[in-house]
Order: structure tokens, then C-alpha cells, then sequence
């Protein structure tokens, strides 16, 4: 079971993105280039070819890094409420928010919340403004937590 400690959600990293732009940014110094020594070569197509062939991988690795970006907003806006509520649990039991994990990124009802080494189920109202937490007992005690 994986748990996730407070710090895990500040330093999130998003490398697959930082990899698109990087490709992104190197297929237009290449369709640059292409274009380039197209200008100065206009008999040889291959630069014209290579520049159209560059321009549709840009295309595409621009679709891919918009559709990342969409997702990557949507899980952000669900991890925001979770250090909140892991101050709010630490605050309560008289914690730091670093003593405090959960089992998910995402606040939802029926998460679990790991202190002082029990487990607890958390219980959400519907509104989402106040929680309850009931002792929890986990099958599989194998635990590691990210930060």
C-alpha cells in the first residue's frame, strides 16, 4: 500500500512534461534548420521534405502536451485540497502535517489517513467541510510512503 506524505504534494514533478518540451523545443530548431538550408538549396526537396516531416512530429508532440496539460490541471485542482486537510488532521491531533500520510491524491470519502502508526478511514460530509475518522485495520501491512 502506498501512502503519500505532505511534502510528496508540494514538489510534485512533472518530468513527462518537461521531456515534451524538450522534444518540442528541438523539433523547431531542426524545422528552423531545415528551412534554413531549404532557402538556400531549393533544387534538393529532402530539406522541404525533412522540414514537413519535423513540422508534423511538432504537430503531434503539441497535441500530446496539450492533452498532459488538461490532465495535469484536472489532477492539480484535486491534489490542492489535500494539504489542507492533512494540516487540518495534523491540527486537530496535535501533529506536524509531516507525521501525517494518506493513501490517496485525491480527497475522497473512504481515503486513509496513517498517524502515530494506526490507520484511519476517513468519513467526508457531502458538502465536504468536515470529516470524521474511524479506526481502520489494513490486510496488507507492507507500506511505503512517498515525499
Amino acid at each position: 500500500m502506498t501512502f503519500y506524505a505532505e511534502s510528496y504534494f508540494e514538489q510534485q514533478q512533472q518530468l513527462e512534461s518537461m521531456i515534451n518540451y524538450a522534444i518540442m523545443v528541438l523539433l523547431l530548431i531542426l524545422i528552423v534548420f531545415n528551412v534554413s538550408r531549404y532557402l538556400r538549396h531549393r533544387l534538393h526537396s529532402r530539406n522541404r521534405d525533412l522540414g514537413i516531416i519535423f513540422f508534423l512530429l511538432l504537430l503531434i508532440f503539441t497535441g500530446l502536451q496539450i492533452t498532459n496539460l488538461e490532465h495535469d490541471y484536472h489532477q492539480h485542482a484535486q491534489t490542492l485540497q489535500m494539504r489542507p486537510f492533512i494540516q487540518a488532521v495534523a491540527k486537530d491531533h496535535g501533529l506536524r502535517a509531516s507525521q501525517v500520510v494518506v493513501n490517496s491524491t485525491t480527497l475522497t470519502d473512504g481515503i486513509l489517513v496513517r498517524f502515530r502508526g494506526r490507520d484511519y478511514r476517513v468519513n467526508m460530509s457531502p458538502n465536504g467541510d468536515n470529516y470524521t475518522l474511524t479506526r481502520a485495520h489494513v490486510v496488507d501491512h507492507t507500506v511505503t510512503i512517498r515525499k
